[in-house]
């Protein structure tokens, strides 16, 4: 798998995750942007790190990151950056989190990479030419019923009517006769896991794009499909998100579509 943007982004998620593994380690004072949403120096200094990385390989292109970085979505040349999904494991000292780096041409992505710093896992896609961990191909679950499959799922910060939505979305789900639902508070990851064929589906009702845009190449180029959780196409903004090893994605839709909350529709 080769990609001048690819090798970049690879270098630069490696810094990043440098930054956060030292300060898992040896402690960060925890911050909040907004209620149960979390933020700490690690996440801006990885920020910075990463872009600036990009910015000297591609001068000329824009960066969108959680935490700093606004640059135009509609770029020609966009880098999607999350320095620290999964922060509030990172505070609770749960070694489940990752940076996510991704590189999106004419509104399409072209290449993601999502690197776990604990386990020192490495997520990769480059367009047309597959996902890998690790330098091996990855390959979406080959199940084709629900009976047989298990979901991942993740909450937005919303505590109201979104999360109830998500309740009851479960619970419907749970009724089909999954094997079981998990959650494990790392939307990038997740995806991941729908690539590696853990899960069979993964659903959030709101998610920023620098939590999906690497994820969303990984699963499609393992051979899954991805969509917002009303089956339409994925926007570069927040949206929500359902992705699946393909062969079981109608029906989960239909679960899922019929509990979405009327704010975000």
């Amino acid at each position: 798998m080769q990609s001048a943007e690819l090798s970049v982004a690879r270098e630069a998620a490696l810094k990043g995750g440098e930054i956060v593994r030292r300060y898992f380690h040896e402690g960060v004072e925890i911050r909040t942007k907004e209620s149960f949403n979390l933020v700490s120096d690690a996440d801006v200094e990885s920020e910075h790190v990463i872009a600036d990385s990009i910015r000297r390989a591609f001068p000329g292109h824009a960066v969108l990151g959680e935490e700093a970085h606004r640059d135009d979505v509609t770029s020609e040349h966009l880098w999607i950056v999350d320095p620290l999904d999964g922060t509030n494991n990172f505070a609770h000292k749960i070694p489940h989190f990752a940076v996510s780096i991704a590189y999106w041409r004419h509104g399409k992505p072209e290449c993601g990479v999502i690197y776990q710093p604990m386990t020192g896992d490495w997520f990769t896609a480059v367009r047309g030419q597959g996902a890998e961990k690790n330098d091996q191909p990855l390959r979406v679950d080959a199940t084709v019923g629900l009976n047989e499959s298990l979901i991942g799922v993740g909450f937005y910060y919303d505590r109201g009517s979104v999360m109830e939505a998500t309740l009851a979305a479960m619970g419907d789900l749970f009724r089909t006769h999954i094997h079981g639902i998990r959650r494990f508070g790392a939307a990038t990851l997740d995806l991941c896991a729908v690539a590696t064929g853990q899960f069979g589906a993964f659903f959030e009702y709101e998610l920023s794009p620098w939590d999906w845009a690497a994820g969303l190449l990984i699963v499609e180029e393992a051979g899954g499909r991805v969509t917002t959780c009303l089956g339409r196409p994925v926007p570069i903004e927040r949206t929500s998100i359902l992705a699946t090893n393909g062969a079981i994605h109608d029906q989960v839709l239909d679960v899922v579509s019929a509990r979405f909350p009327v704010q975000n529709a």
